[in-house]
């Protein structure tokens, strides 16, 4: 076997690849050195190394912002959200792969162009629909805000991948007496798997980390997730740098490791979405 030659340019590859996460990884530096400092050495040398180890600030952080309450609040709408984009979505991309009528390829594409529509442009009417619904000040509200902005990239996800699954698979399953419903969660949807996770990865570290949203919604402060949270720490003429650092590594941690866990699926799941189709 042919073994690639260890050359100049790849080793300057490696070291602009090097580079590169260094670059990337210097906000985690800041946000976790100084989530141990004082108020007081923050001001003076954010830069340097904590000369004291101050774990004051999570528990400060912890009683202010009621983290249980809180993520509690963050993981109850995360998942509540992403069940349902993965079961409305998935069976409105099978129905659109497996009936592509002219009603169904004009759906497809109001759906893939609203993904290039800003939030900021919808804001006030969807302000203005949600209070006609009595969506505003609770969780239920924001499942459906979430459920209707995700549902675009989502059912764009799994269109795409539908594409790659052979159609005989699926008569087969007809010819033995499967029903259509029967069909598609015990043949189609375990085929999706690694879509699916992918789904849930990107949709997760979307609403777990959004802000603006739950703002707009959610009214009540025993409803405020982990971003809403750790924005009392900033007021109008304070901002508590040692407790909001604290706070943001709480509030990461638990996505980061999440993330990790399942980060592998991405890329499997965008290549295999994209082979066919």
């Amino acid at each position: 076997m042919e073994t690639k030659r260890y050359t100049a340019r790849t080793f300057t590859t490696e070291i602009l690849a090097v580079l590169l996460v260094l670059v990337f990884l210097v906000p985690f530096y800041f946000l976790l050195s100084n989530s141990v400092k004082s108020f007081a050495d923050i001001l003076l040398d954010a830069a340097a190394l904590p000369n004291a180890i101050n774990w004051e600030n999570y528990t400060k952080a912890w009683e202010i912002m009621k983290y249980p309450q809180a993520f509690t609040n963050s993981l109850l709408i995360t998942v509540f959200s992403i069940t349902g984009l993965v079961i409305i979505s998935s069976m409105s991309a099978y129905r659109m792969v497996r009936r592509p009528t002219k009603y169904n390829s004009v759906l497809f594409l109001m759906f893939v162009a609203a993904m290039v529509i800003p939030f900021q442009s919808i804001m006030i009417p969807l302000m203005k629909v949600a209070s006609w619904f009595s969506l505003v000040g609770s969780l239920p509200g924001l499942w459906v805000c979430y459920l209707g902005f995700g549902s675009s990239l989502t059912i764009f996800l799994y269109h795409g991948f539908i594409k790659s699954i052979p159609l005989e698979v699926e008569e087969s399953a007809v010819v033995d007496g499967c029903t259509p419903y029967g069909v598609f969660w015990r043949i189609v949807f375990p085929l999706l798997k690694p879509m699916t996770v992918t789904i849930i990865i990107l949709n997760s570290l979307w609403i777990w980390n959004d802000f603006l949203l739950p703002q707009l919604i959610l009214s009540k402060p025993e409803l405020r997730t982990i971003p809403l949270s750790t924005f009392s720490f900033f007021g109008q003429y304070t901002k508590q740098w040692d407790l909001a650092l604290a706070a943001l590594v709480m509030g990461v941690v638990p996505i980061v490791i999440f993330f990790l866990s399942l980060q592998r699926h991405i890329i499997e799941g965008i290549t295999a979405g994209s082979v066919k189709g």
